[in-house]
């Protein structure tokens, strides 16, 4: 990892939100996934700050961030990424978001589409249908007490590296996390969704393909031949990335190339 350029927090509505930013160049926003932390980005930080000034931002519950005196949802988390764009003074930034965290990105594109220029969410279904069974049932099972059981391994230490009391704030975050196993499908808005988006996806991902493929279908995407000219397409996009799993889609340098890619088009 490299050192932050700059780092801190930013009072959002019940407490405060952990960011650190690197490099230099245009503004571009990452979202971990869920009981991730920054660090868990790996070498895909370095290959975005090459040419991006990244702002990492930790959730609610999640790393430096903290438990918020308040529920966890998608659209608290959007809005908390809102409210980091706006301290920081930023008009427009790009935004990629992974797993849960892409699932924010979108949330936010949805409610505050004037912050967003372009968005990546790579490894996040639209609803929770779309989701493999054996993902379904973790989510669901989610509480406080898997917190003994998941000492020592990469979801913990990682999250132990960074928080100051990981003791008393994991198990905390384990149960705030219960709302990831509740039903949604945001279907219906997606339609509505004007930012330009790129889906990124692992061919063995723990979201369906199948689901992958409808969630461009609702971006407009795949509906019909894109012609000669490519006049036939839309400003989105999908990507699957061979050989890349739900679990390693976060540090995969693939992840940086593809989400650039699409970020830097004219």
């Amino acid at each position: 990892m490299p050192t932050p350029t700059k780092s801190g927090y930013v009072p959002v509505n019940g407490g405060k939100v952990y960011y650190a930013t690197y490099g230099s160049g245009a503004p571009l926003v990452l979202l971990h996934g869920g009981l991730m932390t920054i660090e868990s980005f790996g070498p895909v930080i370095p290959a975005l700050a090459e040419t991006r000034e990244v702002i990492a931002i930790e959730a609610q519950g999640h790393g430096r961030t903290g438990p918020l005196d308040r529920p966890m949802s998608f659209e608290n988390m959007a809005a908390d990424v809102a409210e980091v764009i706006r301290a920081l003074g930023y008009d427009t930034v790009d935004v990629v978001g992974n797993s849960m965290g892409g699932t924010t990105g979108l949330r936010l594109a949805l409610d505050h589409p004037e912050l967003v220029k372009r968005l990546v969410i790579a490894s996040a279904p639209y609803a929770f249908s779309g989701w493999h069974d054996y993902n379904q049932q973790g989510m669901r099972s989610m509480n406080a007490g898997l917190a003994g059981m998941m000492k020592g391994t990469p979801l913990y230490e990682g999250f132990a590296a960074v928080n100051p009391d990981p003791e008393v704030n994991f198990p905390k975050l384990l149960d705030q996390m219960a709302y990831m196993g509740k039903d949604y499908d945001l279907s219906a808005e997606i339609p509505n969704l004007t930012v330009p988006t790129q889906l990124v996806y692992g061919d063995w991902d723990a979201v369906r393909t199948g689901h992958a493929a409808k969630f461009f279908e609702l971006l407009g995407g795949g509906l019909q031949d894109a012609m000669w000219d490519g006049s036939g397409m839309n400003h989105n996009r999908l990507a699957i990335l061979p050989g890349v799993t739900h679990y390693t889609m976060m540090n995969s340098p693939r992840l940086a190339e593809t989400a650039l890619a699409f970020l830097d088009q004219e």
